[in-house]
Parts: structure tokens; C-alpha cells; sequence
């Protein structure tokens, strides 16, 4: 029985952990290309391939992103990506290991232009309101004490008061264009989204596989840290030291390399926050600093 019970972890640290991905769409291209930033590049046996392997230590099942909660839940995949809007609609209660940052979108609550509405607790009871969020319609009315009815779409909600199927939409935008194309505006907003990386309960709490997964987390964070630093070098004047440590912060502090010429130069390197670039540059030169190389970072890790 012993042997049996050792078997069983041994073949659970060794298999590939499952993470369950979207199958189409922008969501999906932008998570297949993080796992590649991060050296988990998809390897697919086919080209319409449900699965492929990220690596040796994780596996990609492709399906829809709004099941994506419900499969993590199950525990058929240890891991997913999906947008959190999609993950409140399920209520299915998997914890959030990471917030991606793509995918950023809101949840909103839209009427007509003519419509005298101008924020959600203006709409009167029994308001028709379309919507593929039905779960999360219902319980925001129901904080409001508005009664509603819902009328259940799977896309295109903004049309639907123009063909009298609902009085109100509650839909994800991004930009607002659409609704401003069907003649629509925003009253409110119920929820931001964007792409989280979520696992599963059970297996988190499962010492042999919570730290593959927390290795997971980190690899995909450092690339996510990375995208919003730069990596600056510079040879400065070694009696302005203090002055460079001013401008160049770095992550703890630049880190300083003697040049071989007579001891008056030094080179100074730093990690950069990408939107202080060009204003760290201006005040290096003005210290007199040369040769000053600004590249990217494929990975940061703290």
C-alpha cells in the first residue's frame, strides 16, 4: 500500500501540470505569446491540435475561455487563463495567482442615446436588459433594488435595443466605439477585466504541485516586470557619482564598473523604468555621461 501511495506522488510531480488556455481570439494569442517570452513555447503535433506541450513541465488544453473557470474548478487542468469577468460570471471558486495585464476590457451598463437614463439606478423596474453576463447582471440590480428582466444573449447585445428585444445592454467594452457605432452610451460600469492566470484550489494546496505552479507564476511575472523596464548602461564621470546614483536608482542602486582608462570614468548600470527613459538620459548627459546604451529586458526577476 506504501509503494502504491509513493507511486502515485512520484507519477503526480513528474506529469506535465494541465493549463487550460482559450482556444481563439486575442486572449489566446496573447497568452501563448507570454508562455514563448517565458521559454514555454506551444509545440502542437497537428495544426488544429486541442493540445499542445509547453515544455516538458506543463501541457496547453485549448477550449473556450468562458470555460475555463469550470474546467480549472473541476481540477481537469491545474491552471488557466481567462479573463476575470468570465471567472465572476461562473462563480466558480478558483483563486487568482496573476494578473496578465492584456486583455483589459469593463463591464458595462448601456441605454440608448435618447434614452433620459444616465446612471444604472435610474432604470425603472421590469427594465429588459440583454446580456451574455446574466449572473452578474442580476446580482448588480439586485445591490440596486431594481428589478429587471433578463434577456439572455450570446453576442451582440448592442443591436438588441434597436430590434425591442431589451430596453438596456450590460456588455464588455473596450474602447466604447461599438456602442457609439449602434447609437448607444455608457451609464455605468459593473466590473474591469483583464487576463488572470487562476489554479486550482486543491492542486494549490497540494505540496507536491504548488511549487511547480508558484514557478509558473514567477517565470510569467518576470516577463510581465520586464515589459515595463529598460536596461540603461553609460560610461560617467567618476567625480559625479553621487549625481548619477541620483538619476539611476536602478533596482537597488546602480551598479558601477570600472573602465580601463586612467580612473576617471566609470560605467554605471541600472535597471530604468520605461517611461523615465528619455528624461534619465537628459540628465545623464548633462552630467557628462557617454556611450549611454539603452536595451530591452526579456525577463526581470526581484
Amino acid at each position: 500500500m506504501a509503494h502504491d501511495e509513493d507511486r502515485e506522488r512520484t507519477n503526480e510531480v513528474e506529469r506535465p501540470l494541465r493549463v487550460a488556455l482559450p482556444n481563439k481570439g486575442r486572449l489566446s494569442e496573447d497568452a501563448l505569446e507570454l508562455f514563448e517570452k517565458a521559454g514555454l513555447k506551444a509545440q502542437f503535433r497537428a495544426e488544429r491540435a486541442l493540445m499542445a506541450s509547453l515544455g516538458d513541465r506543463f501541457q496547453a488544453i485549448f477550449v473556450r475561455a468562458q470555460d475555463v473557470p469550470e474546467i480549472v474548478a473541476d481540477g481537469a487542468a491545474e491552471l488557466g487563463i481567462t479573463g476575470n469577468d468570465l471567472v465572476a460570471e461562473s462563480g466558480a471558486s478558483v483563486p487568482e495567482l496573476l494578473d496578465l495585464g492584456f486583455g483589459r476590457c469593463r463591464l458595462v451598463v448601456a441605454v440608448p442615446d435618447e434614452s433620459p437614463v444616465t446612471k444604472p439606478a435610474d432604470l425603472p423596474s421590469g427594465t429588459r436588459v440583454a446580456t451574455s453576463f446574466p449572473h452578474l447582471t442580476s446580482t448588480h440590480f439586485r445591490d440596486l433594488g431594481i428589478p429587471i428582466r433578463i434577456a439572455p444573449l450570446t453576442g451582440a447585445a448592442e443591436i438588441a435595443p434597436h430590434l425591442g428585444v431589451a430596453d438596456a445592454i450590460v456588455d464588455l467594452v473596450s474602447t466604447g466605439s461599438t456602442l457609439r457605432v449602434h447609437r448607444l452610451r455608457e451609464v455605468g460600469t459593473i466590473l474591469t477585466s483583464s487576463a488572470r492566470l487562476v489554479g486550482n484550489p486543491q492542486a494549490y494546496g497540494a505540496p507536491a504541485l504548488r511549487p511547480r505552479m508558484e514557478g509558473l507564476v514567477d517565470a510569467l511575472e518576470s516577463v510581465l516586470r520586464a515589459e515595463r523596464k529598460r536596461y540603461l548602461m553609460a560610461n560617467v564621470p567618476r567625480d559625479r557619482l553621487d549625481e548619477v546614483r541620483e538619476v539611476l536608482p536602478g533596482i537597488s542602486g546602480p551598479t558601477i564598473v570600472d573602465v580601463q582608462d586612467r580612473g576617471t570614468w566609470v560605467a554605471a548600470h541600472a535597471v530604468v523604468d520605461e517611461e523615465r527613459v528619455y528624461d534619465t538620459i537628459q540628465s545623464l548627459k548633462a552630467l557628462g555621461a557617454e556611450g549611454i546604451l539603452v536595451t530591452r529586458i526579456e525577463r526581470l526577476m526581484p
